[in-house]
């Protein structure tokens, strides 16, 4: 079984910078895996314990993302590819899944699952995943809280939705969004940081992975940010300082009523 684990690097959240074209800046700053990725991974690490499955791990970025890579080599992914060419900068959701759909066809054409994290926080659109899906014509499930079992045609999953759990099976091969799991996240050990040093990370660029400069980066994204900013407070917070309960409704009434936000009958 071949399992290939989309994963990505995001800003540190306390260190955001924007481009001119009010894109997030990549290089040269503070970076992660993103969160919802590490429960990706162990999505895959789980499966390879069960079924022996082959896993690789593939990220688009800047020439820095090779370190998330060898961070997943060492908890247990056998394989590392770099997707970086100064023409994907600026991609939106669609033209990443463009270029991370295209980068699956070159390296693993024979895949069984794709695993994402639902979300990346430096966007939250939980987009990638299924335009990968749906570029690769493949089925998809999103919301994964746990993976029930695999054999060699389908997959059963545990789907976490608004009103309960579902339980879905699909057939081979399909993508899956993964939700945070409440499991301790693996820890590296010494030999897999060894490993994960020692390992190669293999670089391919547009040309690498046969995508049109049309269809990557900014003039590939149909989509664009046109403004970028930081929300700004208008309300002062005001916390009643009475201890009783009684008195602290008292003192909310009194401030609603104040503030025009009840009838002066009520």
């Amino acid at each position: 079984m071949k399992i290939a684990i989309c994963i990505k690097q995001v800003p540190d959240t306390t260190d955001i910078k924007w481009t001119e074209h009010n894109t997030i800046q990549r290089e040269g700053v503070e970076s992660i895996l993103n969160p919802y990725d590490v429960y990706a991974i162990e999505a895959a690490l789980k499966i390879k314990k069960e079924n022996n499955a082959e896993l690789t791990a593939i990220t688009m970025g800047p020439a820095q993302a090779d370190e998330i890579l060898r961070k997943a080599i060492s908890v247990g992914i056998d394989n590392g590819y770099l997707i970086s060419d100064k023409k994907f900068a600026g991609a939106d959701t669609y033209a990443t899944g463009s270029t991370l759909s295209a980068a699956i066809k070159k390296i693993l054409p024979d895949f069984d699952i794709i695993i994402c994290g639902q979300f990346a926080v430096d966007g939250d659109t939980a987009q990638t995943g299924p335009t990968v899906a749906g570029m690769l014509g493949i089925p998809q499930i999103t919301y994964v809280k746990d993976i029930e079992s695999i054999d060699e045609k389908t997959v059963t999953v545990i789907r976490e939705v608004e009103d309960g759990i579902e339980k879905i099976t699909a057939e081979l091969p399909v993508l899956l969004c993964v939700l945070k799991k409440d499991d301790e996240p693996t820890r590296a050990k010494i030999n897999g940081i060894i490993n994960a040093k020692k390992s190669e990370i293999k670089t391919l660029g547009i040309d690498d992975i046969g995508l049109s400069p049309e269809n990557a980066g900014l003039k590939g994204s149909p989509t664009y940010v046109s403004k970028a900013f930081r929300p700004v407070q208008k309300h002062r917070n005001i916390a009643p300082t009475e201890a009783s309960s009684e008195s602290q409704v008292q003192y909310l009434f009194n401030k609603l009523k104040e503030l025009g936000a009840l009838d002066n009958n009520e």
